[in-house]
């Protein structure tokens, strides 16, 4: 079986490649910038395609650009991880839209693509798949209406379609502003404090590896489509992440909580049903 996977480059994509690979999978992968994606350690045991997603003159099947895969794994996509930023509607939604409604209507039968919590918007708790989206961001609401535009695509054309709904994440090659990469960069440097926010939001987080296992697990079946919640099911709080990773680390540092205001676009308390990913892990 061959799987195609986009953005090849990213944080999760290049776990999901590795993940693949182990998995025993022939891999496309595909970016646009051949010589960033030659540096990973995967690189020579894939196909590589390069491809400027932005491209609005696409005049070839990129099925058959692609290599004719059986499954496209879809996590290409830019400007993050400022989730305010217009673009992502202005710009990132339609070039999605195009790319993928190319993709399936030159052949792909079966689309795995990345959704985010975000697209719950304001809504605290437990979040199912079932409940009603409600994305507050740009970035938010351009995956929403991405997922929509796919959802009716697929009322017209048959092509298996999992919308793969991800929630927090941590590891190797995460974005240097996220918490956990914050503090490792304040223990490297002996910081006496680390600056953060009250620490008492809870957030639903999975290691990174564990999160290309999930999506690989997601992608490689059919019985189980739609949207698909990718996480633990088990809120924990800020804090105690933090003070988890500085207790295994053997760090001295000192928290400073309440130095940032809570963000506005995320409620206090929440995380994912984990019920249809659980159906799928049997």
């Amino acid at each position: 079986m061959k799987i195609l996977v986009s953005g090849a480059t990213g944080f999760i994509a290049n776990h999901v490649i590795q993940q693949l690979l182990a998995d025993g999978y022939a891999v496309i992968a595909t970016a646009r910038d051949e010589e960033k994606a030659s540096k990973y350690e995967w690189f020579h045991q894939v196909n590589f395609v390069p491809f400027e997603i932005s491209n609005e003159s696409i005049n070839h099947s990129l099925h058959d650009y692609f290599l004719n895969p059986d499954i496209l794994i879809h996590l290409a996509w830019g400007g993050l991880p400022d989730f305010e930023n217009p673009s992502h509607v202005n710009l990132n939604l339609p070039m999605h839209a195009r790319f993928l409604s190319n993709y399936i209507a030159s052949g792909g039968k079966h689309i795995a693509v990345a959704g985010t919590c975000l697209e719950y918007g304001l809504q605290s708790g437990c979040l199912s798949e079932t409940i009603t989206p409600n994305p507050i961001t740009a970035y938010g609401k351009a995956k929403n209406e991405l997922r929509i535009y796919l959802e009716q695509l697929r009322d017209r054309q048959s092509f298996c379609f999992q919308w793969i709904r991800l929630f927090y994440m941590f590891g190797i090659g995460q974005h240097p502003t996220s918490i956990i990469p914050q503090l490792a960069a304040a223990i490297k440097r002996n910081d006496a404090v680390f600056n953060m926010s009250g620490g008492e939001q809870t957030r639903d987080y999975l290691s990174v590896k564990t999160v290309a296992q999930y999506i690989c697990s997601i992608a490689t079946q059919e019985k189980v489509e739609g949207i698909i919640n990718c996480c633990s099911g088990n809120p924990v709080s800020i804090r105690q992440l933090v003070e988890k990773y500085i207790n295994e680390n053997e760090a001295t540092i000192k928290l400073n909580p309440g130095f940032y205001p809570y963000t506005t676009y995320e409620p206090m308390h929440f995380w994912g049903d984990t019920s249809k990913l659980k159906s799928i892990k049997k």
